[in-house]
């Protein structure tokens, strides 16, 4: 049983953090489908205007935009009402922001997350939500049993080394990031439980695409592609050997759409979403990519690791696989060319993009 094509999935969506990368692209995919979406964002992350405009330039009355703080309880509940489904994207998106200011970390990661489930919890029917959490609720597995290589670290257990890193592992919340996203994803849980509320939360691996703006301490893929377009020197922490799973956008939002429409078979679980097994890095291996596809390598210097920083983490998607029957589609190979194709033509590159990546990798 499913509420695919019930009366709440015919209302608008609602999605929080609505302008940001992921948010962007399912709203994208929503009003593409005829859906209207409400877009609720503070617009804090630079960049994310662009995002805005995109979607309001290819859909028009169907996006409506509230600029808002998850921190606004009461504008929180006002946007919630009359909608079909809701989607939670809005947080403190980085662990060293956390360090430096986890006050703030807290109240819009943990209290901003309460005040959307209230907000969900007083309504007389409540609508689906899915609520993207983070890897770093894991902690930084220091108890892994990892083996060097030349290039990167893999596991000695021979089954993480197949399948990653599966939702039977134990909570383990490590930097005040790590702690927000952990209690945020744990009440989300909870409400399922305690309140019946229609909530799955998605724990994420690094999710990268068009759109993303990404930064030093956020969306490192992205970031890695447009120092090296720049021409700017990238810093690595740590050694570069650490190794993560990746998503492509499009995959993501699949996966997204799925969650909702199987949501009476979802509620009150958590899962762990990535490219898996089949679609890793590590940092030296995404520089190896880079210059395959720029024609020349990054300057690359290398400071100490960060707080929480994991030597590997690659995601189990098991779980959701079997309730769902979803899996990646996008390769690595396709994926990576079409985030450097779009990062080429907003850096204002065309001949370089049309030489380097051709058609295929411009279609986004």
């Amino acid at each position: 049983m499913t509420r695919k094509g019930g009366a709440l999935s015919s209302r608008p969506a609602l999605v929080t953090g609505g302008a940001g990368f992921i948010g962007a692209n399912l709203v994208d995919h929503l009003a593409s489908q005829g859906t209207e979406v409400v877009i609720y964002d503070n617009l804090s992350r630079a960049s994310v205007e662009q995002n805005l405009a995109w979607l309001k330039e290819r859909h028009g009355e169907r996006i409506t935009f509230v600029r808002g703080d998850v921190r606004d309880a009461q504008l929180l509940a006002k946007t919630a009402a009359g909608v079909g489904r809701v989607f939670h994207f809005a947080a403190q998106v980085a662990v060293t922001t956390s360090l430096d200011a986890p006050l703030e970390d807290f109240e819009v990661n943990a209290r901003g997350t309460l005040n959307r489930l209230e907000a969900l919890r007083s309504l007389p029917s409540p609508p689906p939500l899915v609520y993207t959490s983070t890897n770093k609720v894991y902690g930084a597995l220091p108890e892994v049993a990892l083996l060097e290589e030349e290039a990167r670290w893999s596991p000695a257990d021979v089954e993480l080394a197949a399948h990653g890193v599966s939702e039977r592992r134990p909570l383990d919340f490590h930097s005040p990031y790590g702690c927000s996203k952990g209690t945020a994803d744990s009440y989300v849980l909870d409400y399922a439980r305690s309140f019946g509320l229609p909530a799955v939360v998605f724990r994420m691996s690094c999710i990268y695409g068009p759109r993303q703006f990404g930064s030093e301490d956020q969306g490192w893929v992205a970031h890695f592609f447009r120092r090296a377009l720049a021409g700017q020197p990238i810093t690595i922490y740590g050694d570069g050997k650490q190794v993560r799973d990746l998503l492509f956008i499009g995959d993501l939002v699949a996966a997204l759409s799925l969650a909702h429409d199987r949501i009476d078979e979802l509620a009150g679980h958590a899962f762990n979403i990535g490219g898996g097994a089949d679609h890793t890095l590590s940092l030296h291996e995404l520089l190896d990519r880079i210059e395959h596809l720029l024609g020349r390598r990054p300057e690359v210097t290398f400071e100490g690791w960060r707080t929480g920083d994991q030597r590997y983490y690659v995601s189990d998607t098991r779980a959701f696989q079997t309730a769902t029957g979803w899996r990646p589609r996008v390769t690595l190979d396709e994926g990576l060319a079409r985030l450097a194709g779009w990062l080429a033509k907003l850096a204002g590159a065309p001949a370089f993009e049309s030489a380097l990546f051709g058609a295929e990798a411009m279609r986004f």
